[in-house]
C-alpha cells in the first residue's frame, strides 16, 4: 500500500492547523485526509495519556471514512476534518457511556448521532469518543471510573466539565473540532478554562436525538473549536430540523457563515452588570473590559434577577436529573460516583410545589430577559469567575465567601442556558498564566448575531485560542 499523500507545504502542522484550513488543503489536494487522519491519531497516542480527554479511539473507523474522501466519495465544506464527541453521543458500535459505569454494560450503539452523520456528510471524519463527568452532572471535569481529564496548559488543572475531553481534546491539539453537550454551562466552561471558542446554541436549534439526556429541558449539544469560523462551519452542517427530536425546531437551515465577516457596526452591545459582576475574581473583570473596549460597548444592562434563575435552574436540574436516574438509583447507587449519587438523590427529594414555582418564574424570566432584546443585539458577560482551578480543588473564595468550587463554577452560565438564549464563549488572549473566555449572548434564533461579534474580536487580535506548551 503506497503510504499517504503528505502536504506539499512543509510549513502546514495539521496538528494546530484549523479544521477551515485542513478542509481548503484536503479540497485542493495538497493533503491527503489519509494524513491528516493518521497525524491525529499519532498525537493522541502520544499526548493523551497525560491528558486522558478520550474514552475510546476509533482508528479503524477513521481510516476508512479517511479514504472516502480521498476516493472523492465525500467532499463538503470539513473535508478530512477529524473531529471527537463526547461520549453521551450515540456512536456505532460503542456503548454510549455518559461518563459512567453503568452505560459501559449497555450494547453497542446501532446508529451514529444526528450530528455526527450530518458532520460525516459534510466530510468530517470522527475518530473517537470523548471523557466527561458523569451522566454530565458537573462541571470540573473530574471522573471517578475514566480518570480525571487533564487542562492542555497545566495538567495539575481541571479541563471544566461536564464535556472535559471535548475541551482537552481541542485545545491540547488532538483535533480541530468536537462536540459537547451544554445543560448549565458545560461547553461554556471547558471553553472558558481550555481557551476555546464554543458555541451553545438556541434551544431546540440543534438536535439531541440519539444522546443521552441529562435534563431535557435544558439540554443542549453543540461545538467547541479554535477559531469561530470553525464553529460556524460546523454548526452550519449540523442544522436543520429532526422529527427524532420533539423539541428541535421546525426551522430550515439559517447559514451563518455567509454573516460572520460583516463586522459589529450596528450592532447594539451591551456589558451584564450587577448579578454579573458579583463574585468575578480580577482576570473575569478585565477580560470583561478589554473586550467591552474592543467593541465600544459602553451600555450596562441588568439582566434582571439573575441570582433567583440560578436558584431554579438549580431546582429543575436536581429535580429532573434525579427523575431520570431513579430506577438505577434504586438499583446500583453503589456505582455512581458519591458525588453525583448524593445529589441525584436530594433532586429526588425536592417538594413539587419547589420544581413548579421553579417552572411558573421560569417562564416570568424568559419573558423579562427578551425585552432586553428589544434594546440591544448582545449582551457581554463572564463565562466563569475565574481561572482553571486545581484538579481536587474543593472550595474557592467568591465575594468574599468560601465556596464549594464544584456548584459555582457555573454561576454566570447558568442563567443564561436556563431559558435556552445562544451563547458564543470567546477566549481572551494574552491572559497569562491561564486562559479564560466571555460569553457573547444573543436572541434565540441569532446566532449569527454571536458569531460575528467573536470573529470580530478575533480579527482586531483581542481574543484568540492560545496553544498550550505542551
Amino acid at each position: 500500500m503506497p503510504s499517504p499523500r503528505r502536504s506539499s507545504e512543509p510549513d502546514m502542522d495539521t496538528g494546530w492547523a484549523s479544521a477551515t484550513e485542513i478542509a481548503a488543503a484536503v479540497t485542493a489536494g495538497r493533503v491527503s485526509a489519509t494524513a491528516v487522519v493518521e497525524d491525529a491519531l499519532a498525537r493522541i497516542t502520544a499526548r493523551d495519556p497525560v491528558l486522558n480527554s478520550f474514552t475510546d479511539v476509533l482508528a479503524e473507523r477513521a481510516r476508512a471514512r479517511a479514504a472516502e474522501v480521498d476516493a472523492g466519495k465525500t467532499k463538503g465544506p470539513l473535508a478530512g476534518v477529524p473531529f471527537a464527541v463526547k461520549n453521551l453521543f450515540d456512536v456505532k458500535g460503542l456503548p454510549t457511556r455518559a461518563g459512567s459505569k453503568i452505560n459501559r454494560e449497555l450494547g453497542a450503539s446501532a446508529h451514529d448521532q444526528p450530528l455526527i452523520e450530518r458532520l460525516e456528510a459534510a466530510g468530517a471524519v470522527l475518530v473517537g469518543a470523548l471523557n466527561m463527568g458523569e451522566y454530565a452532572y458537573d462541571f470540573t471535569g473530574e471522573n471517578v471510573h475514566d480518570g480525571n481529564a487533564h487542562n492542555p496548559h497545566d495538567a495539575t488543572r481541571m479541563t471544566g466539565g461536564s464535556s472535559s475531553g471535548s475541551g482537552g481534546a481541542v485545545a491540547g491539539g488532538l483535533v480541530p473540532l468536537s462536540l459537547g453537550s451544554d445543560t448549565n454551562g458545560s461547553i461554556r466552561v471547558p471553553s472558558s478554562f481550555c481557551g476555546l471558542f464554543g458555541l451553545k446554541p438556541t434551544y431546540g436549534r440543534l438536535t439531541r436525538a440519539r444522546s443521552f439526556p441529562f435534563v431535557a429541558s435544558l439540554d443542549h449539544l453543540g461545538p467547541l473549536a479554535r477559531s469561530t469560523r470553525d464553529l460556524a462551519l460546523a454548526y452550519d452542517a449540523m442544522q436543520g430540523p429532526d422529527a427524532e427530536d420533539p423539541v428541535c425546531a421546525d426551522r430550515p437551515v439559517e447559514p451563518v457563515m455567509p454573516a460572520l465577516t460583516r463586522g459589529v457596526d450596528g450592532l447594539r452591545i451591551a456589558v451584564a452588570s450587577g448579578y454579573f459582576r458579583k463574585g468575578a475574581f480580577p482576570e473575569a473583570c478585565v477580560a470583561i473590559d478589554r473586550v467591552a473596549a474592543a467593541l465600544r460597548a459602553n451600555t450596562e444592562i441588568e439582566i434582571p434577577e439573575a441570582a433567583r434563575a440560578r436558584a431554579a435552574a438549580y431546582v429543575i436540574t436536581a429535580s429532573e436529573g434525579a427523575s431520570l436516574h431513579l430506577d438505577r438509583l434504586r438499583a446500583r447507587a453503589g456505582d455512581f460516583d458519591p458525588a453525583v449519587r448524593d445529589r441525584l438523590i436530594a433532586g429526588a427529594m425536592i417538594p413539587a410545589p419547589m420544581v413548579t414555582a421553579a417552572q411558573k418564574f421560569r417562564r416570568w424570566y424568559r419573558t423579562e430577559v427578551l425585552k432586553l432584546f428589544e434594546k440591544v443585539d448582545a449582551i457581554l458577560a463572564p463565562a466563569t469567575p475565574c481561572t482553571a482551578p486545581a484538579i481536587g480543588q474543593q472550595t474557592f473564595v467568591l465575594d468574599g465567601v468560601e465556596l464549594p468550587v464544584r456548584p459555582n463554577i457555573g454561576i454566570y452560565t447558568q442563567p443564561i442556558s436556563f431559558i435556552g438564549l445562544p451563547v458564543v464563549a470567546v477566549p481572551m488572549v494574552p491572559m497569562p498564566p491561564m486562559p479564560i473566555a466571555i460569553q457573547v449572548i444573543a436572541a434565540p434564533w441569532r446566532e449569527d448575531v454571536a458569531l460575528r461579534i467573536a470573529y470580530a474580536l478575533e480579527q482586531a487580535g483581542v481574543c484568540a485560542a492560545p496553544r498550550p506548551a505542551l
